[in-house]
């Protein structure tokens, strides 16, 4: 249950920021809870829900909360007002400021989270005029935010529902390399050990890593060349085939290699590029957000080689943690067995179409849900659609 009002509690202070100006001017402030909170990955940064904005804002409005003891900046809440359908029904969600190219999201929390929660939620009912759903995506299991919002929601009777979302691999880089790769399965490691074995017979195999200077913008033209080649660009799901998801991983690749997070890591045959992965080291940890290879070379797993090359400088650099992001997917289970299992957290409005779209999505689905056919359709869907399964 959530905390009992406590009468010492700081009286904190809901502003709502609308303006893009005035979202722009938050970044000091923005970039010091982030540190404050403790939050350990680039997707709750100034940066990169600046850039998401630019990228993807539009049709959207901003509502950003800014909640403050006193004068005191003390959370942060990144949302924003659109306008969709669910099941063919027309909403208005007040949700994050997400999709599909932010793996995780949360409250901006420095002090005060059980307060903070409270603050937002009395502020959500004020304004229940405005949004027939609230939609948090990407949450994980152990998030304040998810544990309290839903507990404060229930408890003044509005529907809620947490709808499962991604398991994302991730491996804690601890003890010596050796003693990793003794961990792992023999059958992998000799794959990996075969595969790298019959490349370095075709030529010079090399690992390669571009972070900073003049080099990136032409490195990273390379890279999405290389994750468009196999499946992705038939399916339109490839970054090359849109225009704004271009704009946003080069704006991100910038900024990123500005500020030392930067990570474009090649296989490379005889100096062809050959395997590719996109990543950002922030605060000692590293974020693969989209690995490729050159379908040439398929049978020889060179995504794999390159994998295991990345793991080996993550090692041998004192990272404490690889995130593989996305979903659980068969490859990455080979590194670990790991997972941090993400939830889309949903709020209903009292209003009949709010509680029609619960009842369609957290009971009709999962009965569906039952059905042999629905989970290939659900699966098949999956692969054409989701942008991290690869």
């Amino acid at each position: 249950m959530p905390e009992a009002p406590n009468p010492s509690a700081p009286v904190l202070r809901v502003e709502t920021i609308t303006d893009f100006k005035a979202f722009l001017d938050l970044r000091d402030i923005w970039d010091r809870l982030v540190d404050e909170a403790g939050v350990d990955h680039p997707f709750l940064s100034h940066d990169w829900v600046r850039i998401w904005w630019e990228c993807f804002g539009k049709g959207k409005e901003l509502h950003i909360l800014v909640i403050s003891d006193g004068e005191e900046p003390v959370a942060l809440i990144p949302l924003m007002i659109t306008s969709s359908r669910m099941y063919g029904i027309g909403v208005r969600q007040l949700e994050f400021i997400y999709n599909s190219h932010t793996p995780r999201c949360d409250f901006i929390v420095s002090r005060y989270p059980i307060d903070t929660c409270r603050a937002v939620w009395r502020y959500l009912n004020e304004i229940g005029n405005i949004w027939d759903v609230v939609k948090l995506p990407q949450l994980t299991l152990e998030s304040q935010t998810l544990r309290t919002l839903q507990e404060m929601a229930r408890e003044d009777e509005f529907l809620v529902g947490c709808w499962p979302s991604t398991e994302s691999p991730y491996l804690t880089l601890t003890g010596t390399w050796d003693d990793y790769l003794g961990s792992l399965d023999r059958k992998h490691m000799s794959n990996i050990r075969n595969r790298l074995k019959r490349l370095r017979k075709m030529g010079n195999v090399e690992f390669e890593v571009v972070s900073t200077g003049a080099d990136v913008a032409r490195s990273l033209e390379a890279g999405l060349e290389i994750e468009a080649m196999a499946w992705k660009s038939r399916a339109g799901t490839a970054i090359l085939c849109r225009p704004d998801l271009i704009e946003f991983y080069q704006k991100i690749a910038l900024r990123a290699s500005e500020r030392g997070w930067l990570r474009l890591d090649f296989l490379t045959l005889n100096g062809r590029k050959i395997a590719f992965d996109y990543s950002l080291r922030y605060k000692n940890k590293h974020y693969v957000l989209k690995p490729g290879y050159d379908p040439e070379f398929a049978p020889l797993s060179p995504y794999n080689s390159l994998c295991y090359l990345m793991l080996r400088d993550a090692f041998e650099s004192g990272v404490s943690e690889c995130d593989f992001l996305g979903m659980k997917d068969d490859w990455k289970l080979n590194w670990t067995g790991a997972t941090r299992p993400h939830c889309w957290l949903y709020i209903f409005s009292d209003r009949l179409r709010s509680t029609l779209l619960h009842y369609a999505k957290f009971r009709l689905l999962p009965e569906l849900k039952r059905f042999r056919w629905y989970r290939m359709l659900r699966d098949t869907g999956a692969r054409m659609f989701h942008p991290d399964y690869s």
